[in-house]
């Protein structure tokens, strides 16, 4: 009985065992599935996070890249950061194009890309890395389709170019030539929208010198409204459709380009080849430009045109680098807005002689207590004259007008031509120019160097020389450009009271505009020469590296640049006409110049239609200017 208890109590205990061993076995297996679906999801999250951290490390050195030597302006760009998935089909004119395009889109863009990029290994990883997937040009690749679709269809941005290559002239579609139908197909079976895209002036990057610092190639890219991918139509119908109202988007767009921006041909399209062919034309004319001399070798002259282009782009960034660190300390508040509006409104009722006529200011004794005056003035031959300038600002240092007279004769000059000096915006010392006072003196001339509003004797307590001049504060900045003007009125009426009846300008940057400004009131000028002017406002605010800090400021105050631009007739000379005889203005500009640049200045000569453009070879600070405009002054007969 004991035995046949221990023999039922041990099958108890066998049976008992094969259970648990198959239960142990279902949940192992159980417990398999879980692990295997565990690293199948954490594979996939790797990997999505891998590609999205491979994306914005490629998107962030694209920016620092193109940041550096181009400058991107946007029309649309709201109509390309909408959400969910949608299909981006961009004209193409480079390789460039995707970079560029991806750069101002804030949404992570997957391009279609040729095959072929695909077969160098590491750059088809790099190209796999940032979610780009191969597709063949010269047939439909059913697996690129599926790719395709799958993305739009989970909410993402698929970028892809319907021409099918690098196109220009009329093979493009940008002039009529007929689009591939496979983004019409795309659009329609995936259920998404179509974002047309047209982007210019990337085909000037295959041009070496493009690239060089500071150079800032213009970029213009538009973005039009999203075409619908008719859900209710057949597919045929449906597809020609959408293709029919690409093309003509792309065409609006491309004609919306032209109009707003007013873009030359040099501007539109042309292909890689010539882009390179006019880069080596142009190194080949610059040679003979450099040396003079038809036998120096091409190699030495474009080294030293290089080094040349480096020194001029460095120095003119550190600078640039230093005015805009000196901005940040001028902010703008809530109601810089109005205060503009109203000043503005206020300007546009008055006709440039009368905004820059001094106003009549009377003192106690009931007589003028604003002009200069030159009797009583000293026996030597370089004398100081101060009055109190008819434009008052918050400022009492800059209220008082300054300028240092150098007189061909103590005694004998008073029939004599006079120059003015105008200084450049914060000018480090005025030894330069004393010296070329003297200069003129031995030339026959009276030199008048006058000291520029917020300049020298006129510096606040606290400020640096020139720093009140240029700020965010854009109606402190046109009141000092009318203060300029204004005083140098003044100093001519003064000057011409005691016999002095020709004029000249001789004006570098600020000063140069000041003097640009001058001519636009003043008949009774023998010569204008304008070195590195400033004489597009538009340009200097909203495109020149030395007022990024400037543009931060206005766009946080809402001040847009319709506003601005309002006050240019009065403000800029680019949109002014001159008052004198256009043949005695010569216009100097550094070939480097990234501030001013040479075809601000060349616009500007053209349309000063007589006046006369000198080129530089130097940025637009510098010493060369100076010593060959004054060169090019006696050689017109100026002097």
């Amino acid at each position: 009985m004991n035995t046949s208890s221990d023999e039922c109590r041990m099958s108890n205990d066998d049976g008992m065992t094969k259970s648990e061993s198959r239960n142990a076995s279902a949940g192992l297996r159980h417990l398999n599935i879980r692990i295997s679906f565990v690293i199948r999801h954490s594979c996939v999250v790797i990997a999505s996070a891998f590609h999205s951290c491979a994306y914005h490390v490629g998107w962030l050195w694209t920016r620092l890249l193109f940041g550096c030597i181009a400058r991107i302006h946007v029309l649309g760009r709201e109509n390309a950061n909408c959400s969910g998935g949608f299909l981006l089909a961009a004209n193409h004119i480079s390789h460039f194009d995707p970079f560029l395009i991806s750069v101002v889109v804030r949404r992570k863009i997957d391009w279609m890309t040729m095959a072929e990029f695909f077969r160098p290994r590491a750059l088809g990883f790099l190209l796999r890395a940032i979610d780009a997937f191969p597709a063949e040009r010269d047939r439909a690749d059913r697996k690129t389709i599926r790719t395709a679709i799958d993305r739009l269809k989970n909410g993402r941005v698929v970028g892809l170019f319907p021409e099918g290559g690098i196109r220009d002239g009329v093979r493009s579609v940008l002039e009529g030539a007929p689009l591939r139908p496979g983004a019409a197909t795309l659009a329609h079976i995936a259920g998404v929208p179509i974002q047309p895209c047209v982007i210019l002036g990337s085909d000037r990057l295959y041009s070496a010198k493009q690239w060089l610092p500071l150079r800032r190639t213009p970029i213009w890219i538009a973005f039009g409204t999203p075409i619908s991918h008719f859900p209710e139509l057949q597919r045929s119908e449906a597809r020609e459709r959408i293709g029919s109202q690409l093309a003509a988007a792309f065409n609006n767009l491309y004609a919306e380009l032209r109009r707003e921006l007013q873009l030359t041909p040099d501007d539109l399209p042309h292909s890689p080849r010539e882009r390179m062919k006019h880069c080596r034309a142009s190194s080949r004319r610059g040679d003979l430009a450099v040396t003079g001399i038809s036998n120096r070798s091409g190699w030495h002259a474009n080294s030293e045109n290089a080094l040349r282009r480096f020194a001029s782009g460095t120095v003119d960034s550190l600078l640039c680098a230093s005015i805009n660190f000196l901005h940040r300390r001028h902010r703008l508040n809530g109601s810089s807005r109005e205060q503009m509006e109203r000043y503005v409104v206020m300007c546009e009722a008055l006709s440039p002689h009368q905004y820059y006529s001094a106003p009549n200011v009377i003192a106690r004794n009931g007589e003028s207590d604003s002009e200069p005056t030159v009797d009583g003035i000293r026996d030597s031959r370089m004398a100081t004259l101060s009055w109190r300038s008819p434009i008052q600002t918050a400022f009492a240092a800059n209220n008082v007008a300054c300028v240092e007279l150098f007189r061909t004769d103590a005694r004998k000059w008073e029939r004599m031509p006079t120059v003015f000096l105008l200084h450049a915006l914060m000018s480090t010392s005025s030894t330069g120019y004393h010296r070329w006072a003297e200069s003129f003196n031995e030339l026959g001339w009276n030199a008048c160097f006058v000291h520029l509003p917020y300049h020298f004797s006129r510096v606040p307590a606290g400020y640096w020389n020139g720093e009140l001049a240029i700020t965010p504060n854009l109606i402190r900045n046109a009141e000092a450009l009318r203060q300029g003007v204004v005083e140098l009125r003044q100093l001519m009426n003064a000057l011409r009271e005691h016999g002095c009846r020709e004029f000249g300008v001789l004006a570098t940057s600020y000063g140069g505009w000041i003097g640009a400004l001058l001519a636009t009131v003043e008949p009774d000028l023998r010569f204008v020469a304008l070195m590195a002017p400033i004489v597009n406002v538009d340009h200097a605010i909203w495109q020149s590296p030395a007022a990024r800090r400037i543009r931060h400021e206005l766009i946080r105050a809402n001040i847009e640049p319709s506003l601005v631009a309002r006050h240019f007739p009065l403000s800029s000379p680019l949109h002014c006409v001159p008052r004198c005889d256009p043949a005695r203005v010569l216009f100097v500009t550094g070939e480097f110049d990234s501030i001013a640049p040479a075809e601000q200045i060349a616009a500007i000569q053209r349309k000063w239609h007589g006046s006369e453009l000198l080129r530089v070879r130097q940025g637009h600070f510098g010493h060369r200017m100076m010593r060959e405009t004054i060169t090019r002054l006696k050689a017109r007969g100026d002097l």
